[in-house]
């Protein structure tokens, strides 16, 4: 492959990590998202790893909050790289720009801790 032929981003170029209100680094709008945007892949399933669950940047940046404006969806299949079981996030409202972007998840409040059950998930 061919250098500028290489397009992954850490981010999609509507995001990116500030300093939050909620909690270190968040994830921002850069510019206004619609409802039900599927802003990609937050964590890929890795047994390998303590949690089974190799986190990326969206998973690492995005902030909880009782009101979030995303939601955290378990998938099997990925429509550019094919079978992997991941977690999406999609957002639940319109987000202008400048809005950190939220899940709602729990942290070191279960005894056996799992991603796929620490993330409201919906099916």
């Amino acid at each position: 492959m061919k250098k500028n032929e290489y397009t992954f981003r850490p981010l999609p170029k509507f995001l990116t990590v500030s300093k939050s209100n909620i909690e270190g680094l968040g994830l921002f709008a850069s510019s206004n998202i619609p409802l039900g945007t599927d802003l990609g892949i937050s964590h890929v399933f890795d047994s390998r790893f303590p949690d089974g669950y190799i986190r990326l940047s969206l998973g690492g940046f995005i902030n909880h909050h009782e009101i979030p404006n995303c939601k955290a969806v378990i998938s099997n299949k990925d429509p550019e790289i094919g079978e992997v079981k991941h977690i999406r996030l999609i957002t639940t409202k319109k987000i202008n720009q400048g809005d950190e972007l939220t899940v709602r998840y729990i942290i070191n409040i279960l005894d056996n801790p799992s991603w796929e059950f620490e993330y409201e998930i919906s099916q």
